[in-house]
């Protein structure tokens, strides 16, 4: 079982820890800062010790770190080093998403979520949806999304008490699931813009990328 420190504290840069498991390429750690991919989510990359962290992937309870070009063995201290400008900006994305989702829905009803994938180039949210976004629409959601970011809107992660390992994000009256990183006050994220992708009849993808 690995602690996951990400969710102590998403803005740990650094870490230290030992490893309980080697297989191959793979390592398991007794507590990592390293976020899986779940849920859509890339995972983090980075170092341990001098070696490459180039995946890392969720098995039950553990966290496997895929490594590059290092040789640990069961037993051994290491020191985990994010790469946290693609941290950092996955999780002002991931913030930005959950903004404009609820914008979205605000203006246009709810709308079912077929598939929804954070990277640290941009952000998308696949809904179905009967009708096409035009650009008015499109822009109406992203300047009220810019509008809440600029506010500076407090944003809160926390497990749910009686489900374990079962994460709700928060910010201001929105609710929703979700096991992801997100910066804790929304000015952090910047300027958003906001575009509309076709995939398809009765589908449409809400394309989201940092302004900078």
């Amino acid at each position: 079982m690995t602690k996951e420190l990400y969710y102590d504290d998403p803005y740990m840069k650094e870490f230290d820890a030992t490893v309980v498991a080697v297989n191959g390429s793979d390592v398991v750690l007794d507590q990592t800062a390293f976020y899986p991919f779940n849920g859509g989510q890339a995972p983090d990359n980075g170092e341990l010790n001098d070696a490459k962290v180039v995946d890392v992937q969720k098995s039950g309870k553990d966290i496997i770190h895929v490594i590059e070009g290092g040789n640990f063995k069961e037993g051994d201290k290491v020191h985990g080093k994010l790469d946290w400008d693609r941290r950092y900006k996955l999780m002002r994305l991931h913030t930005s998403a959950h903004i404009v989702y609820e914008i979205f829905t605000e203006e246009f009803g709810k709308q079912k979520i077929i598939g929804s994938n954070i990277h640290p180039g941009k952000a998308r949210i696949d809904f179905e949806y009967p009708e096409r976004l035009d650009s008015e629409k499109m822009q109406k959601v992203a300047n009220r999304s810019n509008e809440v970011i600029e506010q500076g809107l407090e944003v809160t992660t926390e497990e749910d008490p009686e489900k374990e390992g079962y994460r709700w994000w928060k910010a201001g009256s929105w609710k929703m699931p979700c096991g992801g990183t997100h910066v804790r006050n929304a000015s952090e994220i910047g300027e958003i813009k906001v575009k509309r992708e076709n995939i398809g009849a009765g589908k449409e993808r809400v394309e989201i990328k940092l302004a900078e």
